[in-house]
């Protein structure tokens, strides 16, 4: 199944990569896979630049495993361990990385003081299937945000579940901000997160990082449906050895939360 998988997003990147812009409204564009970032492959041919011919919006990490990125308006932004937000040049590089021209299907209220779980299960009543991709895109007030942003590695690169064990998590309290990120359907787990990847940055542009948790004070919630996927493999070693003929995803649990 995960090759078959592999076989069609490539299959699809091929008749879709010269298209337009208006053409390429919900596609979902992703470079590499999520099961290769989770055996250490922390490099890639991509740059930030030709990453936002694909959408300006979405969400990654950078070369080394260097945080974590948010796109947002068709800007990039990089999250550092140490939780601050800056923005990155358009020759940065990037292992693994998901975007779209976002453009919400449907918007709802979220009730005040919904948690992490409270919230995507009520976005989950608002979809049509869970067996597409969509966009997720929440802005607004919140008490509070748990988010991490994973340090920066050197070779030899240890696996990703390792690397989690010494993340920096932050708690930022009565922010104004937006989560950037992607619900996946639970069949392309071994080239995404199946379920919801959010991060956050600030309205400031200062702080963010990867979600683990929230409380809403007032938040509105977009949600842009994603009928294509398109899949970029890196053409290098790294990818070549990298083994991805098991399954992962306990280690992609413990990684995500």
């Amino acid at each position: 199944m995960t090759r078959f998988l592999l076989w069609l997003a490539a299959g699809a990147l091929l008749s879709g990569c010269c298209a337009p812009r208006w053409q390429q409204r919900d596609t979902l564009t992703q470079i590499a896979t999520i099961d290769a970032l989770l055996t250490g492959v922390y490099e890639g041919p991509t740059t930030v630049g030709q990453l936002l011919r694909h959408g300006d919006f979405g969400l990654g990490t950078f070369h080394q495993l260097d945080g974590e990125m948010i796109v947002l308006d068709g800007r990039c932004y990089q999250v550092t361990s140490d939780g601050r937000a800056n923005r990155v040049s358009r020759s940065t590089h990037t292992p693994f990385a998901a975007v779209t021209w976002f453009r919400p299907d449907r918007e709802h209220d979220l009730p005040p003081g919904a948690t992490m779980a409270e919230a995507t299960a009520l976005i989950d009543r608002l979809l049509p299937t869970v067996n597409l991709f969509y966009a997720i895109r929440i802005d607004g007030e919140f008490t509070r945000v748990k988010v991490r942003s994973v340090p920066r590695q050197t070779p030899p690169y240890r696996p990703l579940v390792e690397v989690v064990k010494e993340q920096p998590v932050y708690e930022l309290e009565h922010v104004t901000g937006t989560l950037v990120g992607f619900r996946c359907p639970p069949y392309a787990g071994s080239l995404n997160v199946p379920g919801y990847h959010l991060h956050f940055i600030t309205a400031d542009r200062t702080r963010g990082g990867h979600v683990l948790d929230l409380a809403v004070a007032r938040a509105r919630v977009g949600i842009d449906d994603t009928h294509t996927l398109t899949v970029r493999l890196p053409d290098d070693a790294a990818f070549y050895q990298a083994p991805l003929d098991k399954e992962r995803q306990a280690e992609l649990h413990r990684v995500e939360k």
